[in-house]
């Protein structure tokens, strides 16, 4: 009886390499699985699914993750408006960690006696499929084809055409991972240091002209509604503000970042709706949260993005920085005023009744109601009164001047 392997399964070349390979050439029984994380319409999946089929897979599954990944990763990244390096909104690091949490779940339900993905050496997929493997599903063999058997794409097409595998092996210009969370864009102007992707290589045309005003109502740090329009889910409201903002070419950035195993590289992306939620949620916590809960917020969010995008959302430490930056919603209400522009936006105000920006305890740079000069003229020895004290000793044990 053959072994059953999971096989994460895209339909691609790498992963449709990895069916023929496993079955005909190792003779395993394999199981693939697509978890969709916003990033394919349903006429995509049923086309990848008679893909996996024709190839000879045993059973396809399916799996619809767009909220589960909402409710696990990206409100968390919300909650700490984080952004890689302060660009990247984590697009597709976010995503794999999802999908391989699911993969693994299924390796459980199935029994199976390996797993396998279609990474190859180059990259942070293989080391967040492996750890998360690891760590799920301990003992299960990984199986990585690809990186195994060190292949080119030319060689991995003419295996498959010796198969007699009909399908499409024009590489296109531009690779592109798409999701709820942005879409990343590869091509020859990210493999060197210098270079913009050009106006066809973006997915999302920038056809919009003029300037439009949305608004984003938040509860407790979550997206409810945008434009008054109160939608089932987060995820809804999210992929309903891509449409307004997209098309105006938003949100489109080069990254350059710091690979898990230690190689600096850089992708395109563009992410409209993730870029002006995050903005628009950062300027809301600005007026309502305190200066010491905002700045221990972007300690732990800082952190909490780099180990995120280093494989590591088992850590137990991230479930208490989760709840850290869950508590730290319970006043981030409100409504924010974003205007779109091409290729920009700004955030123009926000209303809240959570505002700590009030005229009842001073206006900036006027009289304020809450206290008098000499308060201030008291509070500023004081607060000075340490350091002043280190200056005198100093200068008193330091060397005489002549």
């Amino acid at each position: 009886m053959s072994k059953k392997v999971v096989l994460g399964f895209s339909g691609g070349l790498d992963t449709s390499f990895c069916v023929k390979y496993l079955t005909e050439d190792l003779g395993y029984e394999v199981h693939s699985i697509i978890v969709n994380t916003g990033g394919f319409t349903e006429e995509e999946l049923k086309n990848i699914e008679a893909h996996a089929y024709k190839l000879g897979v045993k059973f396809h599954k399916a799996v619809n993750a767009v909220k589960s990944y909402y409710d696990s990763i990206i409100k968390y990244l919300v909650y700490g408006n984080i952004l890689k390096n302060n660009t990247y909104p984590l697009s597709v690091s976010a995503e794999r960690l999802s999908q391989a949490l699911h993969i693994a779940d299924h390796v459980i339900e199935l029994n199976a006696e390996a797993v396998a993905h279609g990474s190859t050496g180059a990259g942070n997929d293989q080391v967040r499929f492996d750890m998360i493997f690891n760590i799920m599903i301990p003992g299960v063999e990984i199986l990585t084809p690809i990186r195994d058997l060190k292949l080119s794409r030319e060689q991995e097409i003419e295996y498959l055409k010796g198969k007699g595998v009909g399908m499409n092996f024009e590489k296109s210009m531009y690779s592109i991972n798409k999701g709820l969370w942005g879409t990343s864009v590869g091509g020859k102007e990210t493999l060197s240091s210098k270079g913009m992707l050009p106006e066809e290589a973006w997915p999302t045309q920038a056809t919009k002209t003029g300037s439009e005003e949305v608004k984003l109502h938040f509860e407790k740090g979550e997206l409810k509604k945008v434009n008054d329009r109160s939608l089932y889910h987060p995820t809804d409201s999210i992929q309903y503000l891509q449409t307004i903002a997209g098309p105006y070419g938003i949100g489109r950035d080069i990254h350059v970042g710091d690979t898990i195993i230690g190689i600096k590289g850089r992708v395109g992306f563009e992410a409209a709706a993730p870029m002006v939620i995050l903005k628009a949620h950062h300027a809301l916590e600005k007026h309502v949260l305190t200066k010491w809960q905002l700045t221990l917020k972007d300690q732990l969010a800082q952190f909490y993005g780099n180990w995120l995008h280093e494989g590591q959302i088992l850590d137990p430490a991230m479930r208490d920085i989760e709840a850290f930056l869950e508590n730290s919603q319970r006043n981030v209400t409100g409504d924010v005023f974003v205007q779109l522009y091409p290729y920009r936006f700004q955030v123009t105000g926000i209303e809240s009744p959570y505002d700590l920006m009030s005229s009842k305890f001073g206006k900036y740079g006027e009289m304020n109601s809450g206290w008098t000069g000499e308060d201030v003229r008291g509070f500023s020895k004081i607060f000075g009164n340490q350091t002043m004290i280190y200056h005198q000793v100093k200068d008193a044990a330091g060397p005489k001047k002549p």
